[in-house]
């Protein structure tokens, strides 16, 4: 889910840049193997400015594909990199970090080419809520041709022919399930596969104070985020500007316009015993997968015997992480954490614990 955020901003910024005649190149990792600070289809826009948004490691690449990039704006051409973070003496552009991963990184022109054109589309995709696939010959003839394959199956650009096209929206289809973005090869080209789910919902059920932090905070980890309360006073646009909607209603309303329940995680906070209560039946109700409850565990078992859900595993209460938080901030910060572990479907433990890969399963 922030790769779909990210990717937003950075067509945002795209849109802003060819209004203004500005040009510039972006950066995204395409493939990796062992260990790596980010995913594939992570994004790292360089203007010709030297300005940048975005990232493809920690801090580790960045440099080098900054000048990569340069080159990439004179020239036009785009530029599939390896890079290794392994010991010094690897030979494929060996950085000596001791880190023992190996990321592929493809710069490509942003404000002009096949990107510039299909921008725009792209972004208004993204503002919907169903997945788009993006694909991008990385390496092999027509390198930096690119198709999106739209929710409905609709087809804009081409990578070069109508048969490769077709090839291309089939495999797009199958990718889309697993969620996962990969380069492929069809047809003698290495065709990154970009895979967009969109962001999951969060539905914050109270816009006091101390909601104000858990909006921002989970607005910025990539959760598209709907506040609602029943007290217009408290929905100012200026106190939740990361917000997606703020709605006023009570959870008895009819008609509310809420969040598909499939792909809503819930945050109950209206400090009212009533309120609270009557937002944990009407959410779980609705069928919402998750749904966190401010409070003692003895308040929040109380809620759920007098609603008739005393046993229901999809409730959190207290919500959050165990982090020994304290103060709005803090504890919106262990919500997030268990909110992006529970998406993960990630049991939360200290990385140190783990063995495997980090950004495996």
């Amino acid at each position: 889910m922030n790769h779909w955020k990210e990717t937003a901003e950075i067509l945002s910024r795209l849109a802003e840049l060819k209004a203004a005649g500005r040009r510039a190149a972006l950066a995204t990792v395409v493939h990796i193997v062992g260990s790596a600070y980010r995913r594939p289809g992570a994004k790292f826009l360089i203007e010709e400015t030297g300005a940048t948004l975005g990232s493809v490691s920690g801090g580790c690449l960045e440099a080098d594909v900054r000048e990569i990039a340069k080159g990439v704006l004179e020239t036009g051409a785009p530029s599939l990199r390896h890079y290794s973070t392994g010991a010094d003496e690897d030979i494929v552009w060996g950085l000596g970090l001791g880190c023992n991963g190996l990321v592929d990184v493809f710069i490509q022109p942003a404000t002009e080419g096949p990107l510039a054109d299909l921008a725009d589309r792209l972004r208004t995709l993204l503002a919907g809520d169903a997945p788009v696939v993006a694909a991008t010959v990385v390496d092999g003839e027509g390198t930096g041709s690119m198709l999106v394959a739209a929710p409905d199956g609709t087809l804009y650009g081409s990578l070069g022919s109508a048969d490769l096209d077709a090839a291309v929206s089939e495999h797009a289809r199958s990718l889309t399930s697993a969620g996962r973005s990969a380069v492929q090869t069809l047809a003698e080209r290495r065709i990154f596969f970009e895979v967009l789910p969109p962001p999951p919902h969060l539905i914050v059920a109270g816009a006091g104070d101390d909601a104000r932090p858990l909006v921002a905070y989970a607005a910025d980890a990539g959760f598209r985020v709907t506040v609602i309360d029943h007290r217009p006073a408290l929905l100012a646009p200026e106190w939740f500007p990361r917000a997606a909607r703020l709605l006023v209603a009570r959870p008895e309303d009819q008609g509310i316009d809420l969040p598909p329940a499939g792909r809503s995680l819930a945050v109950i906070k209206a400090h009212s015993l009533a309120i609270d209560r009557e937002w944990a039946r009407r959410l779980l109700a609705a069928g919402v997968s998750y749904v966190g409850m401010l409070g003692p565990r003895a308040r929040t078992e109380s809620i759920l015997s007098e609603i008739g859900k005393p046993d229901d595993e999809r409730v959190y209460g207290p919500v959050g992480l165990d982090l020994g938080a304290d103060g709005p901030r803090q504890v919106a910060l262990a919500i997030v954490a268990e909110l992006l572990a529970f998406v993960a479907g990630r049991e939360p433990r200290h990385l140190a614990e783990r063995r495997e890969a980090i950004h495996v399963g």
